[in-house]
């Protein structure tokens, strides 16, 4: 059964308080001094992280929706997508800021000659149109060309899972990029499979109305 409106903006605010729980716990870590040897890193890999989780969340919703026909789930999509742009755009300030302090020109270099950070550079800057346009009036004003706009999150995704994949392959550490490779790859597959029903019941509407048309 469908919330209503009084319990989906309910719904809306506890998520937003949710997703900013990452946040809260790194900052209430650093004010305590248990960020670790090495702060820098904590705090990075943490916002990295959890661009990853957010981008799941937001890539989940249309199976969920498909799978349970609660449509209402469509309208916590945007909220998960721009928390994903948020925690990515933390973690780039942490790369701009820590590694290169500002320095645009030491960062241009680094983004082009290390391959996962080249990855997971291109994966932020194509999040980027996604969240100017993720209102209800850019939907209005683009029309058609918004959903195929907002398709490149498939590829964003792929993008991110290479740059994760490929950084912690320096350190032989595959555990957690396999499982989140793994869950992306399915939140993927599984719309590729929706594609094909689709596919197959318009194939299947046709052929029976050009039977009707031509009986003999």
């Amino acid at each position: 059964m469908a919330p209503t409106a009084a319990q989906l903006s309910w719904l809306r605010r506890l998520l937003f308080l949710l997703a900013l729980l990452p946040l809260a716990r790194v900052v209430w870590l650093g004010t305590e001094g248990r960020l670790g040897a090495n702060p820098i890193e904590t705090i990075t890999r943490a916002s990295g992280d959890w661009t990853l989780y957010f981008l799941c969340f937001t890539l989940a919703i249309t199976p969920l929706r498909r799978l349970t026909g609660q449509q209402w789930l469509l309208k916590l999509r945007r909220m998960l997508g721009l928390f994903c742009f948020f925690y990515a755009s933390l973690h780039f300030l942490c790369f701009l800021w820590f590694d290169h302090f500002f320095d645009l020109a030491e960062m241009w270099k680094d983004v082009k000659k290390r391959p996962f950070i080249t990855m997971g550079f291109s994966a932020f800057v194509l999040l980027i149109p996604l969240a100017i346009t993720s209102t209800a009036a850019m939907q209005r004003r683009l029309g058609r060309n918004w959903a195929r706009l907002h398709r490149l999150i498939y590829l964003i995704a792929v993008l991110a899972i290479v740059h994760f994949w490929w950084m912690r392959a320096g350190k032989n550490n595959f555990g957690e990029p396999i499982v989140l490779g793994t869950i992306v790859a399915l939140l993927l597959g599984v719309r590729l499979v929706f594609r094909w029903q689709a596919a197959r019941a318009t194939a299947r509407s046709l052929a029976v109305e050009l039977s009707a048309k031509d009986p003999g």
